[in-house]
């Protein structure tokens, strides 16, 4: 059995759930999504699956680290199914549907569910769900937040919210355009310090970009230990 075959053995799974998820893929938008990921992104061979889905029926795909990318990608895949609602001046720009994804170093420890691992996966979860939760969409530039009390995400690390920026490859931004028509955004959550996030807010997204640029401080896979660029 495939892994295409194990994504579409847990969705039949979810139909026959009394309480089923409001959203889903079709099959085939399914198996252009297996194909687009595994060509942009990465061969995964591993699928963290949702056991209980409320509202979309969001997995998580795990490219493992290689020799070019020497770190793990963790890719949402079930976000795209719900359709966000895009202010009217936006549309044109086609961002309705949305994947997520966030870079870890090699030696994380992906499988353990404490809090000091497992917070990336969280955030990874809630960013895909918050357009469902709070009736709005994300896109670049937007940023979340831990909890109201701008709490660090977890006891190792002095993080509290987080960025998205696009999804890039050596092709440039990585957005699916499937044969239906349908486009599917893919963004990568970069995690902040309260002072970043207070930074972005007074000024923008390519604002706080630029200052990474200019500290040289490298965000792309996450390090508890990175400097602070507003310090």
């Amino acid at each position: 059995m495939g892994l295409f075959d194990k994504l579409k053995k847990s969705r039949t799974k979810d139909k026959s759930e009394a309480h089923l998820p409001g959203y889903l893929y079709t099959d085939s938008e399914i198996e252009e999504l297996d194909s687009f990921i595994s060509e942009m992104i990465g061969e995964y061979k591993y699928v963290f699956h949702e056991l209980a889905s409320p509202d979309i029926h969001l997995d998580v795909c795990i490219v493992e680290p290689g020799e070019e990318e020497p770190y793990y990608k963790l890719v949402t895949m079930g976000a795209g199914a719900y359709r966000m609602r895009i202010p009217e001046v936006f549309q044109k720009y086609r961002l309705d549907y949305a994947e997520y994804m966030i870079c870890l170093p090699k030696d994380w420890n992906i499988n353990s569910g404490e809090e000091e691992n497992y917070w990336p996966i969280k955030l990874l979860k809630d960013t895909a769900r918050l357009p469902i939760w709070n009736d709005t969409w994300l896109s670049y530039g937007h940023t979340t937040q831990n909890d109201a009390d701008g709490s660090p995400y977890a006891s190792n690390t002095k993080m509290n919210s987080a960025i998205l920026n696009y999804a890039e490859n050596q092709k440039g931004d990585v957005r699916l355009i499937m044969s239906s028509g349908k486009v599917v955004n893919f963004y990568e959550i970069i995690p902040l310090y309260p002072e970043e996030l207070q930074f972005k807010m007074d000024n923008d997204a390519e604002t706080l970009f630029k200052l990474f640029d200019q500290k040289d401080i490298s965000y792309k896979v996450l390090d508890l230990n990175r400097k602070n660029a507003v310090e």
